[in-house]
Parts: structure tokens; C-alpha cells; sequence
């Protein structure tokens, strides 16, 4: 199958994104946690976080707009209060991470509506998903609209992070096979992370070594 420009545009718009969005192949997929300032609570799945640097400690999310332009209670809650969690999700929550999709109105919670409990901690005003093995706190830094296609870039500074200590490396890094979280392709699949293969730095005047 070969596609150009017109044959892509011409595709039905329900199509045409499931197409577009399983390109990039398995992506992270988090649930974004979030409060307003009454404590009403808010839940949502991306697919669109990303590493931005380390020092500091960024991660950058898009978030995509309401096709209809009705309000988007994650976006307007982390505009607000500049605080939002990020939440791995395992096997066992994909259908309940998947269901917080779904427009449900402000005064319904999707933790309520979804089955997932929030966890909260005194240092963050937004909750963490209990059931999630890797955790993360996050103040918001940076907010750009992008004119290309109306979507939003955020950038937040990681807070807090939690994940259980027998997934760290002693280099630093995280075992996501051992914590058993999924990633996500396209908008609706949703695949787990198998047992990786790790090759030493990467360096001009040698070929890398194979670690596991």
C-alpha cells in the first residue's frame, strides 16, 4: 500500500487518525492526574509524553484539542494550578485507563467513573493513581499553544518520582519490564514491554557491547 499527500487527506477523519497515530509505532502511555481548586479530581490517558532533559528534569506532553471545542478539564486543571501527576499503566488497568477517554462531564470523576483510586500525597496538589507502579509529580513550566494544528505543548519539572525499588538499575534507569507497564499504539492498542536489550555508550571509535 502506498499513500500520498491526496490519498491521506482524502481518507475519512476517523481513519485517517487511526492511521497517522499508529506510525510512530509503541509509545509511553501514562494517565494524567489533575485537580481544580476545589479538589474536584480528573483522570486522563496520553499517549504523548516525552523526555525533554534531565538537568533539569523535564517531560513534555501534547495534549490535543476537543474536536466539537468543548473544554478540556485536564488542560484547563494543570493550567490552573500548575500541578499534574503521571501515571504507568500495567496490563490489569488498560481497560479502565482506556475508558478515561471517554467526554465524561467536569462533575464526574474518572477515577469515579473508571475504578481507579486516587492516591494523594501532602507535597502535591494533584492525585497520583494508586494502582500505578511508576509515579510521577510534575509542576508545570512551560505552555505553548501550537498554531499548526491547535494542539497544546506542556512542559513540567519532575517533583516526585515514585516506582518499587526492584526495578532500578544501579545505573539509574528503570526496568520497565519488571515493573510491568504497557505502552500504546495508535489510539487504541495497548501492548506490554518485553525483556529489552541493552548496548553500552554509544561511542565513534568502538562498536557498543551488548549489557543484557
Amino acid at each position: 500500500m502506498r499513500y500520498n499527500l491526496s490519498d491521506i487527506e482524502a481518507l475519512p477523519q476517523r481513519q485517517r487518525a487511526a492511521l497517522i497515530n499508529c506510525l510512530p509505532g509503541i509509545k509511553p502511555v501514562m494517565l494524567v492526574g489533575t485537580a481544580d481548586a476545589n479538589g474536584a479530581t480528573n483522570l486522563s490517558v496520553v499517549s504523548s509524553c516525552f523526555h525533554l532533559g534531565s538537568a533539569p528534569a523535564l517531560l513534555g506532553m501534547i495534549i490535543r484539542p476537543s474536536p466539537d471545542g468543548t473544554e478540556r478539564h485536564t488542560l484547563d486543571n494543570l493550567l490552573a494550578q500548575e500541578c499534574y501527576t503521571l501515571n504507568a499503566i500495567t496490563p490489569e488497568m488498560t481497560q479502565r485507563a482506556h475508558h478515561t477517554a471517554a467526554r465524561f462531564p467536569k462533575d464526574i470523576s474518572e477515577f469515579d467513573a473508571c475504578q481507579l483510586a486516587p492516591l494523594w500525597d501532602a507535597d502535591v496538589s494533584a492525585p497520583f493513581v494508586a494502582e500505578s507502579p511508576l509515579r510521577i509529580a510534575l509542576s508545570l513550566q512551560e505552555h505553548q499553544p501550537l498554531a499548526i494544528n491547535g494542539t497544546h505543548l506542556v512542559i513540567g519539572a519532575i517533583t516526585q518520582l515514585y516506582c518499587d525499588d526492584g526495578a532500578l538499575r544501579d545505573d539509574g534507569s528503570i526496568n520497565l519490564h519488571d515493573l510491568g507497564v504497557v505502552g500504546c499504539a495508535g489510539l487504541d492498542s495497548y501492548h506490554a514491554i518485553a525483556e529489552g536489550v541493552r548496548y553500552s555508550y554509544a561511542k565513534p571509535d568502538h562498536e557498543p557491547h551488548r549489557l543484557t
